[in-house]
């Protein structure tokens, strides 16, 4: 088990500790994983049934998962008999749902004896998996949603409805492609995976060391270099890693030291490590696992997700370059040198590594589907590999290696989804969805600004509890539907809430991005995650900018050029109004009424309206010329 200050501590609280096994079991569960990726991949260019895919997904995954996630962390790297007795439960279950599925779902209304307990038990299986995983909070939810389904006639208004027996629950749930293998399901079977083994195979191919040289050596040694390289290779490690906290732990090992030599105190730089992580869940091409769901509940492609993403990333990263130049400035940053090559000749070695991710979005807009153009990118990955050095080839075993990997990835990720899919069930069986959404639109007084806030606050809060996905798709059934009364638009209420559950990345008491970087700083976890919102501040204020006024949805490509031009610049204005304003520097140190008009101008420009452009603009040169004019005439401090 990692020690609590070990940085793997906090990759294995948001992704799970697992054991680490050796001989013949290693073996077996090795093969296992790589058969299941082998499922995927075949499922990606072979016509494969839905229910069949589904089902099979969910009955390998949670198998899996039950073997290699301990019961509990006294039992790690220990396989106990009743593992072995609920993976093989897994398997009968899915065993007995594809042996006549047809004949399965035709009943699911009047479910049979033998039904119901198979329902029974996958219900169960999946509460236990998805509490391995990740904890007694979620399976403390999704039971609470369970509670609901069942418990309708006996609650006070407005949460009153006819309630559900075990017949209808377990049907709508088991039986169906509704519930557990509903649309979360669906996206973690045919995408999240593909993606998940796509970064495997970057990491084992080197890619994810050139991303981290590759960004040194651009920064090259100039005053504040390692405080930019940490933000460009955030975005460059966001497809290999997938994760916050993995991205946050891979960086900071080579940068913590670089960051500490310039001049940054340990929890200023774990705070900007935090914030990177967080970059690499927002950031076009891979995102975070959510937004392959964005795309599903939607009903869109997922090239367009990307499009919607490209202006907030670039906005996001934008505040962050920002941030780390007046960082260079008021600390005094010392030039540092990476002992790396530079940048012409690493990539004339080791570009390669960036052809599979252009071949993602190349592929995308040549009309392909998500599914093909990962898997093709992945043959060009492993190809690849090839003209890199020798330890990095891809040869069997290491692909092999790779597989597994992947697979073992995406083990937690296919329990979140399945449970969380019942919370799905139920919004859809008891009308829970319009319910809140009526709600909350009441105590907002019909307020678009103060839906917004109120949405925003339930996904963040929510986000505290449970992972990423789940947070994003209970919020989905649940919220989306106020903002969309209050008058936004679909794309950008799903947006607005993908948003907002990623923010609990850095988000106490859960925070596990900036506790991880506190882990390799040695600085405070607490005054980290205060660093840690100080540069994210401005993804705190993005998803306002695309709902609170209808030229805002300019910031997600949609509009006319000229309004997706102005609102950009408008909103690029404010997030450097708000950033130069977290920072309390300009030309030198920000007086208090100069950064508390900063942060009013930056507000007003991300109400993206014509008269809170303007008035932005107004207070933002207000503060602007009042601090050159009284630091001409003083030292700077």
């Amino acid at each position: 088990m990692s020690a609590p200050g070990d940085p793997q501590s906090f990759i294995e609280q948001e992704e799970g500790a697992t054991h680490r096994l050796r001989g013949p079991l290693a073996w077996f569960i090795f093969a296992a994983l790589v058969a299941v990726a082998l499922l995927h991949l075949y499922a990606a260019v072979e016509v494969v049934s839905a229910p069949v895919l589904r089902v099979a997904h969910v009955g390998a995954t949670l198998a899996l998962l039950l073997l290699t996630f301990p019961s509990t962390l006294r039992l790690r790297d220990r396989v106990m008999p009743w593992d072995w007795l609920a993976a093989g439960a897994a398997l009968a279950v899915s065993a007995w749902l594809l042996h006549d599925w047809d004949g399965i779902a035709d009943r699911a209304t009047e479910p049979t004896a033998m039904d119901k307990a198979v329902g029974v038990v996958l219900v169960l299986l999946v509460l236990e998996a998805v509490r391995r995983a990740s904890g007694w909070i979620m399976p403390a939810v999704v039971a609470a949603f369970i509670g609901y389904a069942f418990g309708g006639p006996w609650l006070p208004p407005p949460w009153t409805h006819r309630g559900y027996d075990l017949d209808r629950f377990t049907g709508h749930m088991t039986m169906t492609l509704e519930g557990i293998f509903g649309t979360p399901v669906d996206v973690s079977a045919t995408l999240i995976i593909l993606f998940t083994l796509y970064g495997a195979l970057l990491a084992r191919s080197g890619a994810g060391r050139f991303f981290i040289d590759f960004a040194l050596a651009v920064m090259g040694r100039r005053r504040g270099a390692p405080g930019r390289a940490v933000v460009l290779g955030s975005f460059l490690l966001g497809g290999p890693s997938g994760s916050g906290v993995a991205t946050t732990v891979t960086l900071g090992s080579v940068a913590w030291p670089l960051l500490s030599r310039s001049g940054y105190a340990k929890e200023a730089a774990g705070g900007l490590l935090a914030a990177g992580g967080l970059g690499a869940i927002l950031s076009p091409p891979v995102l975070g696992a959510a937004a392959f769901l964005i795309a599903e509940f939607l009903k869109i492609s997922y090239l367009e997700v990307i499009r919607m993403a490209v202006i907030p990333t670039v906005l996001y990263y934008l505040s962050l370059f920002v941030m780390v130049e007046l960082d260079a400035r008021r600390i005094g940053a010392a030039a540092v040198a990476h002992p790396s090559v530079r940048a012409w000749p690493l990539v004339k070695r080791e570009g390669f590594h960036f052809l599979s991710l252009i071949a993602v979005v190349a592929l995308l807009l040549w009309g392909f589907s998500p599914a093909m153009s990962v898997f093709w990118a992945m043959v060009l990955a492993v190809a690849a590999s090839f003209l890199g050095r020798r330890a990095d080839w891809l040869t069997p075993p290491r692909l092999a290696g790779a597989l597994a990997e992947g697979s073992r990835g995406v083990l937690a990720i296919a329990a979140t989804c399945a449970a969380a899919g019942i919370i799905v069930g139920v919004v859809t069986l008891t009308g829970l969805g319009l319910k809140f959404s009526g709600i909350v639109i009441d105590y907002a007084g019909g307020s678009r600004a103060l839906t917004a806030l109120y949405t925003a606050l339930i996904v963040w809060i929510v986000g505290l509890a449970v992972p990423v996905t789940a947070s994003y798709i209970i919020c989905a059934v649940v919220a989306a539907p106020a903002l969309v009364q209050a008058g936004v638009s679909e794309p950008a209420a799903h947006m607005f809430i993908f948003y907002y559950a990623v923010l609990s990345e850095v988000s106490p008491p859960t925070a596990l991005s900036p506790f991880a970087a506190a882990a390799i700083t040695g600085g405070d976890p607490y005054r980290t995650t205060l660093q840690s919102w100080k540069y994210t501040l401005p993804a705190f204020v993005t998803p306002f900018m695309f709902v609170l006024a209808p030229e805002g949805t300019g910031l997600l490509l949609q509009g006319s050029p000229a309004a997706v031009l102005q609102v950009s610049v408008t909103a690029a204005a404010g997030v450097v109004a708000l950033a130069c304003a977290a920072q309390g520097w300009l030309r030198g140190r920000l007086a208090g009424f100069e950064r508390l008009v900063l942060f009013a101008a930056g507000l007003l420009l991300a109400w993206s309206a014509a008269w809170s452009d303007l008035a932005g603009v107004a207070l933002g040169a207000v503060a602007v010329l009042a601090h050159l004019a009284r630091t001409r005439r003083a030292p700077h401090p």
